[in-house]
């Protein structure tokens, strides 16, 4: 049996298809190791209220989740009304971000998270891009809510427009992770999936060498950088994949499933 103690999962693209489908394997597996006494954590970009649900659905009753990026941890607990508790929390002012970025890109729709239930939103998102309740509220009140994770939409700007965007209007204090085109989420400064990570590791008691972690997007790097055995996927992106340790298949070949047999051979 393997020596690693924790498997750290990113969820979209990695364990999960695109169009939401996580395969028998993936979930055979994960009951493997978790039978095995491995701490199984899902480290994602996805808000609480959205990871809990996907935790379930790989039938994790029990454990941790790293969620908004690393800036919020719970614990899956049945005790509890949603089936989480949330034990660390770490919030940024939006407002600077916000009015900097909305001076640039005055059509792009905001959201800022509502922690555990879903987002305020300046607009309604297309549908099935945000997860939970929605609740429109104007800008002002936007900027002035203290943040787990922002998310900016802009239709019709690419992932460079977005980088160049950031770095012009100097968005120093919080962290940030271009996703699919025109889409940027916002994080509190000096917070990642690794920083969430290392702090469950330390509770947990798991030793750094016994880590273990498999992702697919610019909000990995840290993580699988982190992790004593980090991971991409095969289709994440070159800088990403120049991180890793290693490089696995692709989602569509279920890449992260031969890691996890693997971890059970």
């Amino acid at each position: 049996m393997t020596r690693t103690r924790l498997v750290a999962l990113d969820v979209d693209g990695t364990l999960m298809s695109y169009d939401g489908v996580v395969s028998d394997g993936v979930r055979e597996a994960i009951g493997g190791l978790v039978d095995a006494g491995v701490h199984v954590v899902l480290a994602t970009g996805r808000g609480v209220h959205s990871a809990a649900p996907v935790a379930r659905a790989l039938g994790l009753v029990e454990g941790w989740l790293v969620c908004s990026n690393g800036a919020v941890t719970a614990r899956l607990d049945d005790s509890e009304p949603s089936g989480f508790a949330i034990v660390d929390t770490v919030t940024f002012d939006p407002g600077p971000a916000l009015r900097a970025i909305a001076l640039e890109l005055p059509d792009a729709l905001y959201a800022v998270e509502d922690l555990g239930v879903g987002f305020r939103v300046s607009e309604l998102f297309p549908a099935g891009e945000l997860s939970g309740e929605m609740a429109v509220v104007g800008f002002d009140e936007l900027a002035a809510t203290p943040a787990t994770r922002v998310v900016i939409r802009a239709p019709g700007a690419s992932p460079e427009e977005f980088h160049a965007l950031v770095e012009r209007v100097g968005l120093h204090e919080v962290e940030y992770a271009v996703g699919w085109t025109a889409w940027l989420d916002l994080t509190p400064g000096g917070v990642s999936k690794a920083s969430a990570l290392e702090a469950v590791r330390r509770r947990l008691g798991v030793e750094p060498f016994a880590t273990l972690a498999i992702g697919d997007g610019g909000n990995d790097l840290q993580m699988l950088e982190w992790a004593a055995r980090g991971i991409a996927m095969g289709h994440a992106p070159e800088r990403v994949r120049g991180v890793a340790d290693e490089v696995t298949g692709t989602i569509d070949d279920d890449g992260a499933l031969s890691v996890l047999r693997g971890l059970l051979a």
